[in-house]
């Protein structure tokens, strides 16, 4: 598709809400027939009406690279000869070309949204719902840029484009300096707090959305520039607004893990901020379509998955302490048959009508092979068959869509920033607060009430940088982050980063379906690569390069960054 000012159109598209087609709940849209942009905006409903395309659809054609990058080149996943395993993505990867466009998409509709309340508002709408709505609109537009500089590191900041088109410099925007664009999205997110309530209705975006978000940006943040070690100013700011969200907000973390990444919990307490899908191909860009891409065949009814020959990598299983060479699972870590299905692993939320999906017997009688090179196959972000469907949310999904809500921010991943945070640059800290929050992740990892944890040998008495990672890699696994603590990481500690990653179990298995079908292990059979590619990873591999598309249309993204004066910029 060709993308001749593409930008250009986003932002015409956004003007005029684009996508305001029948959906669902909190995401009801009205016909686009029936409104323009100068009529619409009249009323409280119709401005809720407006964001609401913010929460999924500008977002689609970030799904699958957003997969890749967080979980393959992190060497969480195994995606055969994908160049997100070898990392030589280039600047013509489809993958690459079609983020880079979703995440500007994303802040055009942000921005066309913060103007048409502005100017299009009509007298009978509600200052708090201009407010609000304004705050969700500046909470995406802080997430994208806030992918935006992890992916391509500096790029520029558009901060209307609409003010921008009509100067006629729209294409030939400088880039930001990294710094400067983490205090833009700090400024966003700062804004986006005032305007938004402490309680917004179910499943949208509220005032603890933000300040969690706030303290993922400054964790982050706070190593950029540095040799090896963080500034403790910003670490103080992660861990007070991390705080705010963990004694204020009201949330818990949801008793079994497994039931966050089910239908019924896609408005649950412990998402923060999440992309909200609708089982509709009308239009094609609101439904989450992850589960073509990472069930087995057959997986659905639909003749709609392919995602065999890749899983959860073999490094990911050395994380849980598990190992796709037994035929028994005794890592009583729940979160590992939640992320990965090996061989024993039965499902009852997956083909609940025909009693249970379980992966050997499918792979050995209905495949009649293993279609994961690892041993393992995705859990997270699959629904099951159209009857779990229908069981989770009360209708049937379609082809290459499901409802299934894909939560980029989770009470969790709070709890463990603010347990890194507390830490800071300490080598081990016994902050009662850390630990506790810290241990409550644990606990539900392995069922078991927090009383009662903490008295157990499983519970941390004191937290250290390692345990943290791995806590982090074991608790969002397959979830698209990972790669960004790779990034954070390496701003300030990179040749740890490297390190890491190069000594990573990154291959796959010969001979699975030989060991699974007969239930002995033969070694001269059945065995890790005994060659594995080590992928030549160095600095240059964390920022990923610009597509061709996007270097045609702006020449200075080949340029240095020029600095920026954040303070000009308001909201």
């Amino acid at each position: 598709m060709k993308r001749i000012n593409i930008l250009s159109k986003i932002l015409s598209i956004a003007l005029v809400v684009l996508g305001l087609l029948s959906c669902e709940e909190f995401l009801d849209r009205p016909t686009i027939d029936n409104y323009n942009v100068d009529n619409f905006y009249q009323t409280d409903e119709q401005c809720f009406q407006a964001v609401n395309p913010i929460y999924n659809s500008p977002w689609y054609d970030f799904q699958r690279g957003f997969f890749k990058i967080g979980e393959v080149l992190s060497g969480n996943f195994y995606w055969g000869a994908s160049p997100y395993m070898t990392f030589t993505i280039n600047s013509t990867d489809q993958d690459l070309v079609n983020m880079s466009a979703s995440l500007w998409a994303v802040n055009a509709y942000c921005n066309g949204t913060l103007e048409n309340i502005d100017l299009k508002a009509g007298p009978e709408v509600s200052e708090q719902t201009k407010l609000t709505v304004k705050g969700e609109a500046l909470v995406w537009k802080a997430m994208a840029y806030f992918y935006l500089v992890r992916i391509f590191g500096e790029v520029p900041i558009v901060h209307s484009n609409s003010a921008e088109i009509s100067e006629g410099d729209y294409n030939s925007k400088y880039k930001a300096t990294i710094p400067n664009i983490y205090d833009y999205i700090i400024m966003t997110l700062e804004q986006a707090i005032e305007w938004l309530p402490e309680k917004n209705e179910t499943g949208r975006i509220d005032r603890y959305s933000a300040y969690g978000l706030l303290s993922k940006v400054y964790l982050t943040k706070s190593g950029y520039g540095l040799d090896g070690s963080r500034n403790a100013d910003e670490l103080q700011k992660a861990a007070q607004y991390a705080l705010k969200v963990i004694d204020n907000s009201g949330r818990d973390l949801l008793p079994v893990y497994s039931d966050v990444f089910r239908l019924e919990s896609n408005d649950s307490q412990e998402s923060l901020l999440a992309w909200k899908w609708k089982a509709s191909r009308d239009p094609w860009t609101q439904n989450n379509s992850l589960q073509s891409d990472l069930a087995l065949p057959k997986f659905s009814e639909f003749a709609d998955t392919w995602g065999g020959y890749n899983g959860p990598s073999v490094d990911l299983q050395d994380a849980f302490n598990e190992n796709a060479l037994s035929l028994n699972r005794e890592n009583t870590d729940r979160r590992r048959k939640a992320t990965m299905m090996m061989y024993s692993d039965n499902y009852d939320y997956f083909w609940a009508d025909k009693g249970g999906f379980d992966w050997a017997d499918f792979c050995l009688n209905e495949l009649n092979e293993i279609q994961s090179p690892t041993g393992a196959n995705c859990v997270k972000h699959l629904v099951g068959n159209n009857n779990d469907h229908v069981l989770g949310i009360g209708y049937g999904m379609q082809g290459m869509a499901t409802s299934l809500s894909t939560h980029l921010l989770r009470l969790s991943d709070v709890y463990l920033i603010y347990a890194e945070a507390v830490l800071g640059n300490d080598a081990s800290s016994s902050d009662a607060k850390a630990l506790e929050v810290f241990n409550k992740v644990r606990a539900r990892a392995y069922g078991i009430d927090y009383a009662e944890f903490v008295g157990t040998s499983l519970a941390a008495t004191s937290l250290s940088f390692d345990k943290i990672w791995k806590e982090r890699r074991l608790e969002l696994a397959c979830e698209g982050d990972r790669w960004y603590d790779y990034v954070r990481l390496h701003y300030y500690k990179p040749q740890e980063a490297i390190a890491e990653l190069k000594a990573q179990r990154r291959s796959s298995y010969t001979g699975l379906f030989s060991f699974y079908e007969s239930g002995t292990l033969d070694t001269d059979v059945t065995y890790y690569d005994k060659n594995p590619v080590i992928p030549n990873i160095t600095d240059d591999s964390f920022t990923l390069p610009f597509p061709d598309t996007d270097l045609t249309m702006n020449k200075h993204l080949m340029e240095p960054a020029v600095e920026h004066n954040i303070s000009e910029y308001s909201y």
